[in-house]
This record gives C-alpha cells, structure tokens and sequence, in this order.
C-alpha cells in the first residue's frame, strides 16, 4: 500500500462505496498502546443523517479506519 501524509488527509471528501456524501474528515484516531488507527471522525454531510456509525459528543461520525476501501480524491467507506 502506498504511504499518504496525514496531513493530505485533513478535509478531505469521504462517501460511501455506494456512493452516498457522508462528510468532510475531521481526524483520525489512534490506539495509543498498538499504534493501530482507530476511527476515521468525520463531519457529517448536513443531508446525510446515519445511525450506521457511532458519534462523539460533537455529533462527528466515527467510522472504523478497516471500513476504508480507497484513499484518492476522496476517501471510499465501505458501506
């Protein structure tokens, strides 16, 4: 897999594989003692309201980072 710069990743688009807008990456979270990544948070699309994913206290999505299919012009969750 080819290495991408988190910070190309800060505000960038993310939908889902079946091509639904869900927001704007917000941040990534990460696992302190593994240092595996966590949860994409994302700011949800205000015409996108989803149950699917867990939010924080600010209503941010937060998406598991293995539901990642694909990182290019926008990132592509696995829905």
């Amino acid at each position: 897999m080819a290495e991408i710069l988190a910070e190309n990743l800060s505000g960038k688009a993310v939908m889902g594989s079946d091509g639904a807008e869900l927001g704007m990456l917000y941040n990534i979270t990460m696992d302190l003692e593994t240092g595996r990544l966590d949860h994409l948070v994302v700011d949800p699309d205000e015409s996108y309201a989803s149950t699917e994913f867990d939010t924080d206290q600010q209503g941010r999505s937060l998406i598991p980072v293995s539901r990642v299919q694909a990182v290019k012009d926008h990132m592509i969750i696995e829905r």
